[in-house]
């Protein structure tokens, strides 16, 4: 089968290198892709929305798999049905639970699904007033889609108040801040959670932790993610379960009764308080950098789940992951989640088979691989422990260089010993 992935981080370098080793495959297409994903497929300089339906007009595929949000948001799954090629991923009206953050939240309040308290607003004013009424911290949140950066956590007036400013009225985020969300601060352990959907069932996933914050000690400002590490062996599987029984079969239950079924990945980032598991956000893909880590435990040949998940028939299938551990430790450009240069040569890109670098922002000049984004890669390895994935992985790090590059030394560290405690 022929299959077109869409994207061009190290999400989709996963899918893609996950995708070629099954037999089923004839030949993988990447647009746009990036210099890794060129290793295991074929790049095609399509960017938009436009310019990917166009090419899929004269290449039909057998299927398309849409990594990032922003295309989900334009609707790139119904104009692929259009087209009548099946695609995975979820319609625009269903991926609203992501890309409208006050959409979601509405919905979890008048489905009753777990989630924090919040307000809506619109106005800088009206925002202000409401911060000095609420107990610190507060969670700031631009409305739409903002590349995992418009979250503030807020734990001072001034903080408040600057989130505010930024989002309404200097509009950092765009349209995706013209809505404001203020929401109460969850107390907890977080953990990512991810279920393949086909409208009506859903497989969980292992639970994996996403690493936000730029900084060692969960310093610094939010970025897309620093690394992952998956399974977290300290969630029981009872929490998994009340998550599949109180968020996940509710969600989808819900969107189907509404015109939207769901089918895709549905992704709730959750919090695990003292009363129970919370949904922070909903995300409707697969998440980067979870994918990386999860591509290296996958067992059951990836073409299969997807295709269950969009025609309909996931319950016939029976997901295998392995019992190994594994870790993503993102190597990013200096200045990032600001302002950060490209071009950067990189060099010791390791060659073993058991350690596998996926490209999230790199370019290929010649013979030499140059950065060209914020995450730049993402290193990957599996252990029969946790600790054991996460040595592999730093170990191999030590090769690789390129002037300015960042990365999270403690990817791994916080883990959740006593639910009972929270």
């Amino acid at each position: 089968m022929k299959v077109l992935i869409v994207g061009s981080g190290g999400r989709e370098h996963a899918l893609a290198w996950k995708l070629g080793q099954s037999p089923k495959l004839e030949k993988i297409y990447i647009a746009p892709g990036n210099a890794g994903t060129a290793l295991v497929g074929k790049n095609i300089p399509a960017k938009t929305t436009d310019e990917i339906v166009l090419w899929l007009k004269d290449n039909p595929m057998d299927l398309v798999v849409v990594g990032p949000d922003n295309y989900l948001a334009e609707g790139i799954v119904d104009e692929v049905q259009k087209l009548r090629i099946t695609v995975f991923g979820p319609t625009k009206a269903a991926a609203e639970i992501e890309w409208s953050k006050s959409y979601a939240k509405q919905f979890m309040r008048e489905e009753r699904i777990p989630t924090a308290q919040y307000r809506v607003f619109t106005t800088a004013e009206l925002a202000r007033s409401y911060i000095r009424t609420q107990k610190l911290p507060l969670v700031i949140k631009a409305d739409g889609l903002a590349f995992g950066k418009g979250v503030v956590i807020a734990r001072t007036i001034e903080e408040a108040d600057k989130a505010i400013l930024d989002m309404l009225e200097k509009k950092i985020f765009g349209e995706s801040g013209s809505l404001v969300i203020i929401e109460e601060y969850l107390e907890g352990f977080e953990v990512s959670v991810h279920a393949f959907c086909d409208g009506e069932n859903a497989a969980m996933f292992p639970a994996s932790k996403d690493h936000k914050r730029i900084f060692d000690g969960d310093r610094g400002s939010n970025t897309g993610g620093m690394g992952t590490v998956a399974p977290v062996s300290s969630v029981p599987a009872r929490q998994l379960e009340i998550i599949r029984e109180q968020i996940i079969m509710p969600t989808l239950a819900s969107l189907k009764a509404r015109g939207r079924p769901f089918k895709g990945i549905l992704f709730p980032g959750i919090m695990l308080t003292r009363y129970g598991p919370k949904v922070i956000e909903f995300n409707a893909r697969f998440g980067d950098p979870e994918t990386q880590s999860y591509m290296r435990l996958l067992e059951t040949d990836l073409p299969d789940i997807l295709l269950a998940c969009a025609n309909g028939s996931l319950s016939t299938l029976d997901i295998k992951w392995s019992d190994k551990y594994a870790s993503c430790i993102v190597l990013a450009s200096a200045g990032y989640p600001g302002e950060y240069e490209k071009g950067i040569e990189i060099t010791g890109l390791p060659a073993e088979s058991d350690v596998v670098v996926f490209h999230a922002g790199t370019k290929l000049e010649g013979d030499k691989y140059l950065t060209n984004g914020g995450r730049v890669l993402g290193v990957t390895t599996t252990g029969k422990t946790l600790e054991e994935s996460l040595e592999n992985s730093y170990d191999a790090i030590k090769a690789i260089k390129f002037d300015g590059m960042q990365f999270r030394s403690d990817i791994g560290a916080v883990t959740l010993e006593d639910l009972s405690s929270i």
